[in-house]
Order: C-alpha cells, then structure tokens, then sequence
C-alpha cells in the first residue's frame, strides 16, 4: 500500500495556516501546499469539495479519495492522521 499523500490548502499571512504547516513540519510529514491568496477560483474548489471558502483546510488520502479536515486547530488533524497511520 503507497503512502498517503497530505495537502494543505493555506494563504499567505494566516497563522492557522503556519501552525498546520509548523506542526506537520515538526513530525517530518511531507506535503504538497495549495496557495489560495488571490485565487478564488481555488476557494471555489474547497467550497465544491468541502463548503467552505476558509483556510486551512487539510487533505489526506491515496488513489483520489481524500479526507478534508476543515475544523481550525490541531486536533482533528492528529486524528486523521492517526487513521492513516501517518502519525
């Protein structure tokens, strides 16, 4: 079974958006980022997947299915991470 792949989709200048990326960091999970600051037309997607315009939003998953944790703070994003066994 391949690795899981973790998305974040963040903006510049949201602290949300660092301490998701920080704490990621921290434990050495690798991942892609979808900058969001002056695209709406990349909201557009998070609101069509998940209805919401706001950042942070992390996706984990392999093989097109993913999970968006869209809750702010870290511990929905352990847990989902926990049940991928990436943490």
């Amino acid at each position: 079974m391949s690795q899981a792949t973790v998305v974040v989709w963040s903006k510049s200048g949201c602290s949300y958006c660092q301490e998701v990326k920080g704490f990621l960091e921290e434990n050495q999970i690798s991942y892609k980022e979808v900058d969001v600051t002056s695209h709406d037309d990349r909201r557009d997607i998070l609101e069509l997947k998940y209805d919401v315009r706001y950042v942070p939003v992390v996706e984990i998953g392999q093989e097109g299915n993913y999970t968006g944790v869209t809750q702010l703070g870290l511990e929905a994003l352990k847990a989902a991470l926990e049940k991928q066994g990436i943490l």
